[in-house]
């Protein structure tokens, strides 16, 4: 039985949700599930964007022969050869063996990597190429490495529909809601939202910047992404986030405290600052501790807010191995601007601060407080006054 909705005049969501899968990419928790989005167009000739991962094939398949009916599919446009997104291409192929595939060089290469065996007819695009499928016409657009080498974009100039490949995505299930003012989003899924950008396209800021100046460009009307809500109001909200996400700015004035504990005294030393600071006047603040959050949840966070403090234990003299990895994926996404102050902890000999330091300042337009506090073993009463001068010292870089 086929389940689609349709997007707009002639266009239908074709694609599925999984709520089987535990880990995107095999990394990333996903208990809310995801969707797999494709859209077919039905103008003089019919037209595919994008194929799904191949674990709702089946689903896909009977929802493109429901829209179908005895149409045939002329074409199939691939704006991104990931495989959750491109692992069906040759079972269309093999049911529509007369289907025009519309791709970049670079994604024909990848299908020959991945050992499609394509026999159709391939039409090799490139930046600013137009096609006519009747009474639409679309523009291909570029969009290297947001978040692979090979993607581009499609933009419908007869309805303003922006087919934005992996751009404006989210984690999470759509469970029969398709639009983002069918949902509270920013209730529901903002935090799905973020985290799907600053864990999967989050290195590549200067890439996102570049698509959107020539998203500017476009009279977008709705956005279609690969994965989430398909969005045809307050485009604005989705866009300023992308924004600052891709610019690295804060989205909010506030402290994020990762703490690496190991019996309890970091833990402890990380909720004494939250106090203070609280009783200062700065209630926006929220705890993690490194070893029971997923990194993913921390990176996203970390976009987030405006200032960090990670409270590490020294282990075998070194970083905590949680936080050591916390910091490398902050580094491997490239992320900057921001406040930061280090506590360490450590019985006999305490490193992690000056190592974490280390780390930290090989990162851009990184901020890094001097008053930076060293615990022996535990939170001491002699350890009061630093405590109290840390906490007015962030307080004071957020004026």
């Amino acid at each position: 039985m086929y389940c689609v909705r349709e997007i707009a005049e002639n266009l239908y969501w074709v694609g599925g949700n999984d709520h089987r899968l535990a880990l995107f990419e095999n990394i990333h928790p996903i208990p809310r599930g995801v969707s797999y989005n494709s859209y077919l167009l039905l103008d003089e000739k019919t037209v595919l964007f994008d194929t799904v991962d191949w674990s709702i094939c089946r689903q896909f398949l009977e929802n493109i022969k429901g829209v179908l009916g005895d149409r045939p599919l002329d074409y199939m446009v691939i704006n991104h050869m990931e495989p959750d997104h491109a692992a069906c291409i040759e079972e269309i192929v093999l049911r529509y063996p007369n289907v025009n595939i519309i791709c970049t060089p670079k994604a024909l290469l990848f299908m020959q990597q991945f050992g499609f065996h394509i026999d159709g007819k391939v039409i090799e695009v490139k930046e600013g190429d137009t096609m006519s499928f009747g009474k639409h016409e679309v523009v291909f657009v570029e969009a290297p490495m947001v978040h692979w080498p090979e993607a581009m974009v499609t933009y419908d100039t007869t309805n303003g529909v922006l087919f934005s490949a992996d751009a404006f995505g989210s984690f999470g299930a759509l469970d029969g809601k398709m639009f983002n003012d069918e949902m509270n989003f920013d209730r529901d899924w903002i935090d799905d939202a973020r985290r799907y950008y600053t864990n999967i396209v989050g290195k590549y800021g200067p890439h996102v910047q570049s698509l959107l100046k020539k998203a500017g460009g476009l009279d977008i009307k709705m956005i279609c992404p690969l994965h989430g809500p398909v969005w045809r109001s307050d485009l604005g909200y989705f866009i300023d986030k992308y924004d600052k996400w891709s610019r690295y700015e804060p989205e909010e004035k506030g402290v994020m405290i990762v703490y690496g504990t190991m019996y309890g005294n970091t833990e402890a030393a990380a909720s004494d600052l939250a106090t203070r600071l609280v009783k200062k006047g700065m209630t926006n603040v929220v705890m993690y501790d490194v070893s029971k959050t997923h990194v993913s949840y921390l990176i996203s966070e970390t976009f987030k807010y405006s200032h960090v403090i990670l409270a590490c234990v020294t282990y075998n003299l070194n970083i905590y191995p949680p936080m050591l990895g916390y910091i490398m994926d902050m580094k491997a996404l490239n992320l900057q601007k921001r406040t930061v102050a280090l506590i360490e902890n450590g019985s006999w000999a305490p490193q992690s601060g000056k190592l974490m330091r280390e780390l930290l300042e090989d990162m851009k337009d990184m901020t890094i407080l001097e008053n930076e506090i060293t615990l022996t073993s535990s939170m001491k009463e002699n350890d009061e006054d630093s405590m109290e001068d840390l906490a007015d010292s962030i307080i004071e870089s957020m004026k």
